[in-house]
C-alpha cells in the first residue's frame, strides 16, 4: 500500500511573528522596497507596490504605524485647521492641500475649530502627540498671538492661511481681502451705485479688517455720501436677516458688497422674497466666488479668492518649512479677480442691450 502524496496549504501567520523579510521573500523584492510601499512612498512602481501589498494581505501582516513613527523622524503627515468646515470654499482650499501633499507623500488630518480657540487647542495638542510634520492653521477668532510662540517651542512648523496672528515674519498663505472688496467697489460706482453696503463679519480678525478696510477705502476714495457696514456672523441666515433690516432702512442700499458667498446668497434669497430682483432692484457680490456661484439664480457676481490655490500654497510653504526649518518665512497673498456674473446687474444689462427691440 503506497502513501498519496499530503497536500499542504500555506496559512497566513499571525501579524506578530510576519517579518518585513517574510514578505519580500514572498513578493520577490527587497526587504527596503516592502517599507517603502509601508510608508506610501511615490518612489515604488505602482506594479511593484500592488505585488508587495498582495503579499501583505496573503501573509495577515498588521502594519504598526505608531511604532514606525516613534522610530522615524518623520510621519509624513500634516494637521489642517479650519473654523468652518460646512462652507465649500474650505472644501476647496483642502483639496488643493491634499493634491499637493499627495505628490510628496503626505496625508492631511482634517480638523474643524468651530472658531473656538479652546477647541483648537485641544486639536492642535492631539495633532502634536500624534506626531505631524507640521500645521496649516486658519487661527479661530479670539486666537491669543503667543499661540504662535507656542507651535515654536514645540518645533512644529506652522504656516497661517487666510487669517494671521502674532507679529511677522511668518509663514502665511492668501488673499488680499482688501483689494478684493476694492474692485467690488469700483465697479458698482462704475456703473452708476452711490448707496453700497458691506454685510458681514463681526469680530476683528485679520481677514475682517482687511475686508472692512477695503469697503473704507473705495467708500473714501469715490467720495461717497453713503458708509453702511453691517455686522454679522457669516451664513446664509445672516446674508438673509441683514438685508431684512437694510431694506427696511432710509435710504435704502442700491448694492450690497458680502463677506462670502454664504452672506451673498441668503441676500439674494432675502430680495427675492421681497419680490424684488437681485441685479434688477439691488446689486449683490459676494466672496470667494464657491462653483455654486455661477450656478445660483441669478448667478452671482463674486470676488475669486482662489481657494484651490491658497491651499496648494499653504501646503509647499509646510513642506518648504519641515525641509529647512530656519529657512526665511514666506509670504504668499495672490491676487483677487471679480468674476461679473447677473446678480450685479452688469449682465443683466447687457444681456438688455443685446436683445433685438420688438
Amino acid at each position: 500500500m503506497t502513501d498519496e502524496p499530503r497536500k499542504t496549504h500555506r496559512k497566513s501567520q499571525p501579524s506578530g511573528t510576519v517579518t518585513l523579510q517574510d514578505i519580500a521573500a514572498h513578493a520577490g523584492v527587497s526587504r527596503s522596497t516592502v517599507s517603502l510601499v509601508l510608508r506610501e512612498s511615490p518612489l515604488v512602481a505602482k506594479r511593484t507596490r500592488e505585488q508587495v501589498r498582495r503579499s501583505i494581505k496573503t501573509l495577515g501582516y498588521v502594519y504598526n504605524r505608531g511604532a514606525a513613527a516613534l522610530r522615524a523622524t518623520r510621519t509624513s503627515t500634516l494637521g489642517v485647521v479650519v473654523y468652518d468646515i460646512a462652507n465649500p470654499f474650505f472644501g476647496a482650499m483642502v483639496a488643493g492641500i491634499d493634491a499637493a501633499l499627495n505628490r510628496e507623500g503626505y496625508v492631511s488630518f482634517l480638523a474643524n475649530s468651530e472658531d473656538s480657540p479652546e477647541r483648537q487647542q485641544r486639536f492642535l495638542e492631539r495633532m502634536r502627540e500624534h506626531r505631524v510634520d507640521g500645521i496649516l492653521l486658519c487661527p479661530a477668532e479670539g486666537t491669543d498671538p503667543a499661540l504662535v510662540a507656542t507651535l515654536e517651542a514645540w518645533k512644529l512648523p506652522c504656516v497661517q492661511v487666510l487669517r494671521h496672528i502674532g507679529t511677522p515674519p511668518y509663514d502665511y498663505a492668501g488673499t488680499d481681502f482688501r483689494r478684493g472688496v476694492n474692485l467690488a467697489i469700483d465697479h458698482l460706482v462704475a456703473h452708476g451705485h452711490e448707496r453700497i453696503a458691506f454685510i458681514g463679519g463681526h469680530t476683528e480678525h485679520s481677514a475682517t479688517r482687511e475686508r472692512w478696510q477695503g469697503y473704507r477705502e473705495a467708500i473714501a476714495h469715490h467720495g461717497l455720501g453713503y458708509q453702511r457696514l453691517l455686522r454679522s456672523t457669516v451664513t446664509r441666515r445672516d446674508g438673509f436677516e441683514a438685508i431684512q433690516l437694510l431694506l427696511g432702512e432710509s435710504p435704502a442700499p442700491t448694492a450690497v458688497v458680502c463677506h462670502n458667498d454664504l452672506v451673498a446668497f441668503g441676500a439674494m434669497l432675502g430680495l427675492q422674497r421681497h419680490g424684488l430682483t437681485p441685479g434688477v432692484d439691488c446689486a449683490v457680490i459676494g466672496t470667494d466666488d464657491v462653483e455654486e456661484a455661477a450656478l445660483s439664480a441669478p448667478a452671482l457676481t463674486s470676488i475669486a479668492t482662489h481657494p484651490y490655490a491658497v491651499g496648494r500654497e499653504a501646503a509647499r510653504l509646510a513642506l518648504r518649512r519641515i525641509q529647512n526649518p530656519d529657512g526665511a518665512r514666506e509670504q504668499v497673498v495672490l491676487a483677487p479677480q471679480l468674476r461679473v456674473r447677473e446678480s450685479c446687474g452688469a449682465e443683466l444689462a447687457r444681456d438688455r442691450s443685446l436683445a433685438p427691440t420688438p
